[in-house]
């Protein structure tokens, strides 16, 4: 447990910090250096990359991690570590064959309504394939405890490597067409490093030999490229569609609209490293009372300090736009609409644990595949009429639509419940704060007035929050932020 304790508060440390540098990059390097068609083609060809990194890693990263435990002597191991490394090529192979057939056809299609992208199209199966092979190599050292190193290349080197080669466009060392293309060198160069690492841990040997249970493991990777491609469809699909309805410019302006509404996850993935395995633990010691509390307990800690984060962004909203080059300007109905779909999200707590650990698992994968062909839909008929606010009114839609099916399945299905009286007066200082300071701006430079206005919020809510307990964790948490600073 200190291992894993120890690796969490680390790539907790290292998620926050990939995430500062991310947001420089997409707030103000993207926008500022590369400009908006070229930040839009990056946007189109990395999240189209990122959807097909499932089929391009045949689900292997999760295989890795579900089947190598069982494994118990050094040559079954060996043997099941030479198949997933092997196992992708089933159908890497079929799946460029095909591109290399019906190239033209394909890039044709694609970039029927922005030219621009036609030549860049080989591009995504080639960067999805980096990907895939960069996940495998990932899971391949945390199986072995040693998650740390990869976090930090997944989450903080991947950005350091593109802010350096966005500051060579920057200081005309490159131009914005190599960068497109440096792209390849960057995710080849994490696969690279990342397989070095993993091979550093467990050396594998190359050999023909696979484990008798190959058959288990294939079933296996192909339901979990089914379950993958809907997550990463579901954060991905609407940029991708974005390139196939509107001038790709736009989709720059829904990537930083999106990265700063996004903010809002960040503490659901900090707590979720905490409460999964308690949750796991919970259920199977079928202590059901325990799990009611901590739900509602997980619940109420999100949602304030989710609404905190939600406040800052959406407070400062205009200020932070202020900053950007004006036509990006459009993407604030953007950031309220995400905003409040991953706030509803949040408010659910640990809702996504408790559906995994559960026997009903493969309800989740139903219900979001019925999302995904909900959002395909709404896409299609909302980005032609209404451009990048029509890409987040779908995903508003079915990401509400989502987050209360999975809500009403477990009050229903499992008789738990999140919510609570706090609930409602959490949300009622939310809304009270939004009114008091979303409409009182300083006359000040836009990073003055953030500042400024960020520090009232803070004080202004954290005080409400406080008075009323609204959390009783939270509330320990700032009796003990209270009790160091007046030295006791």
């Amino acid at each position: 447990m200190g291992i894993v304790l120890n690796q969490s508060i680390k790539n907790t440390i290292i998620t926050f910090i990939g995430f500062t540098i991310g947001a420089t990059n997409a707030l103000f390097m993207y926008t500022h250096f590369l400009g908006e068609d070229y930040y839009g083609l990056t946007a189109f060809l990395l999240s189209s990359a990122n959807i097909m990194m499932p089929l391009m890693a045949f689900g292997i990263q999760n295989t890795l991690v579900k089947f190598y435990s069982e494994h118990k002597s050094e040559d079954e191991k060996s043997r099941f570590l030479n198949l997933v490394l092997v196992l992708p090529f089933v159908i890497i192979i079929p799946i460029f064959l095909i591109l290399f057939l019906f190239y033209g056809e394909t890039a044709m299609l694609l970039s029927k309504k922005n030219p621009i992208i036609h030549n860049y199209v080989w591009i995504i199966p080639v960067i999805g394939l980096f990907m895939g092979y960069f996940e495998i190599f990932y899971a391949w050292v945390k199986v072995h405890l040693k998650s740390v190193f990869g976090n930090f290349v997944k989450e903080v080197l991947l950005r350091v490597f593109i802010s350096i080669f966005l500051f060579a466009v920057y200081f005309d060392w490159i131009s914005n067409i190599q960068f497109i293309y440096s792209l390849v060198f960057i995710y080849f160069t994490m696969m690279v490093i990342m397989g070095l690492v993993a091979f550093s841990v467990r050396k594998p040997q190359f050999h023909l030999k696979f484990p008798k249970e190959k058959r288990e493991v294939i079933v296996y990777s192909a339901f979990i490229i089914f379950s993958s491609s809907i997550a990463v469809l579901l954060l991905d699909i609407d940029k991708f569609m974005i390139g196939q309805y509107i001038p790709i410019n736009e989709a720059a302006y829904y990537s930083v609209a999106i990265f700063i509404a996004l903010t809002i996850s960040v503490p659901m993935r900090a707590m979720h490293q905490i409460t999964h395995p308690i949750t796991s633990d919970l259920m199977i010691r079928k202590r059901y009372d325990e799990l009611n509390d901590l739900y509602k307990k997980a619940a109420i800690t999100l949602q304030v300090i989710g609404g905190f984060i939600m406040l800052g962004i959406l407070t400062n909203i205009h200020q932070v736009y202020a900053l950007l080059p004006e036509k990006y300007s459009g993407g604030v109905a953007v950031v309220f609409l995400i905003s409040f779909s991953k706030f509803f999200d949040l408010m659910l707590g640990n809702n996504n644990s408790i559906i995994f650990n559960s026997k009903y698992y493969r309800t989740v994968l139903l219900l979001g595949l019925c999302l995904v062909i909900l959002t395909v839909t709404l896409n299609i008929f909302f980005i032609p009429k209404f451009g990048i606010e029509g890409a987040a009114i779908a995903t508003f839609i079915s990401i509400g639509l989502y987050s209360l099916a999975k809500l009403l399945f477990v009050v229903f299905k499992m008789n738990l419940f999140p919510f609570t009286k706090k609930t409602i007066v959490s949300l009622g200082i939310i809304a009270i704060t939004f009114i008091v300071f979303y409409f009182w701006n300083f006359s000040f430079h836009p990073v003055a007035n953030i500042l400024l206005k960020s520090i009232l919020v803070t004080l202004f809510y954290w005080v409400l929050n406080y008075k009323f307990m609204v959390s009783e964790d939270v509330n320990k948490m700032m009796d003990n932020i209270l009790l160091k600073i007046s030295g006791k």
